[in-house]
């Protein structure tokens, strides 16, 4: 079984939001830095002010899955930071999709071929 594509380091996060683009709605905000790689990964950040630890895991799961579902629909090659906004703790997966998918409309990474 493959290992998920994360970024775990503290220092990776930190070039990625010192150097990446950003742009945000209700739900998230998204950082993302070209790597040149063949594989996307992901870093997902959820404050202690969302909620408890039950919540905070819960919406990791649901952006990880909503990432590994619609990878096909974005380019290769992307460091992504998805910070989990305090709204995000009363949306459902329909919505953290939604708001997922509108952030990769504004960094332009979505595939033509939809």
């Amino acid at each position: 079984m493959r290992r998920f594509p994360s970024i775990k380091k503290n220092s990776d996060f930190q070039r990625i939001y010192r150097d990446g683009k950003s742009y945000a709605n209700r739900l998230l905000v998204m950082y993302v830095e070209r790597a040149g790689g063949v594989e996307n990964k992901i870093g997902i950040s959820v404050s202690k002010k969302v909620g408890n630890s039950v919540v905070r895991h819960h919406l990791c799961r649901l952006i990880r899955e909503i990432f590994r579902l619609n990878k096909h629909k974005i380019q290769a090659g992307l460091n992504i930071v998805v910070v989990a906004r305090k709204a995000a703790k009363f949306s459902d997966y329909h919505q953290l999709e939604g708001a997922y998918l509108h952030l990769c409309g504004l960094h332009n990474i979505k595939n033509e071929s939809k």
